[in-house]
C-alpha cells in the first residue's frame, strides 16, 4: 500500500509532467506544421474535435515521467548521466531539435529520414540515459505510441493537414522514442529533486 506522504509527493510531480507534456505537444505540433503533416491548427481552438489530444499527451507524459524513476527504484539503478537540471534542459533542447529536424530536413526517401532520426534518437539516449531499462522503456513507448497514433489516424479520429502516412511512419517512432527519453529524464530529475528536498 502506498504511504500518504509518497502519494502526495507524486501529485506535484505528476502535475508538472502533465503541463510539460501538454505544452510539448502544442509546440512540437506547431513545428510540424512547417512540413504540413501536423494535426490541423484548429486543434488549438476549444471548438476543435481533437481538443483532447494535448491533455492526452500530458497524461502520457505523466505516466512516462513517473514510470522511469519507479523502474529505477525497483531495479535499484542509479544514473550518472543526469547530474542536474542543466542536463535535463540540454536533453529537452535536443529533443526539440530532433522534432524540428524531422520537419525541416529533406531526404531522397523516407528510409534515409528514418535512419537519420533513429540515429539521433539513440544518440539522445546515449548522452542522457545509457541504461538498459531506459532504452527498453523508450522502445516500448515508441512502438505502442506509434501504433496508437496510426490507429487513430486510420480510424478517422485524428486527421492530418496532409495525408502523408509514409512520412508519419518514418519519423513518429523516433520522435516518440526521444520523447520517452526526455520525459523520463524530467521525471527522474523531479524525483531526485523531491528526494533531496526531503533530506
Amino acid at each position: 500500500m502506498i504511504e500518504i506522504p509518497i502519494m502526495f509527493s507524486l501529485l506535484p510531480r505528476g502535475f508538472c509532467l502533465f503541463l510539460v507534456g501538454s505544452v510539448f505537444f502544442i509546440v512540437l505540433n506547431l513545428l510540424q506544421l512547417e512540413r504540413k503533416v501536423a494535426l490541423s491548427p484548429e486543434l488549438l481552438t476549444k471548438y476543435s474535435d481533437a481538443w483532447w489530444v494535448a491533455p492526452a499527451c500530458g497524461f502520457l507524459a505523466t505516466v512516462i515521467g513517473l514510470l522511469y524513476p519507479f523502474i529505477d527504484n525497483f531495479l535499484g539503478q542509479t544514473h550518472k548521466h543526469q547530474p542536474d537540471w542543466s542536463s535535463v534542459m540540454r536533453c529537452i533542447a535536443i529533443f526539440v531539435g530532433i522534432n524540428h529536424a524531422s520537419a525541416k530536413l529533406e531526404f531522397h526517401n523516407n528510409i534515409q529520414l528514418s535512419l537519420t532520426l533513429a540515429a539521433m534518437s539513440i544518440g539522445l539516449w546515449w548522452l542522457f540515459d545509457r541504461s538498459r531499462s531506459g532504452f527498453v522503456l523508450a522502445l516500448l513507448i515508441a512502438i505502442v505510441a506509434t501504433v496508437m497514433a496510426l490507429v487513430l489516424v486510420y480510424s478517422g479520429i485524428l486527421s492530418y493537414t496532409e495525408p502523408r502516412l509514409e512520412y508519419m511512419r518514418s519519423c513518429i517512432p523516433s520522435i516518440f522514442f526521444s520523447g520517452g527519453v526526455t520525459m523520463g529524464s524530467i521525471g527522474r530529475q523531479l524525483a531526485l529533486s523531491g528526494k533531496e528536498h526531503k533530506d
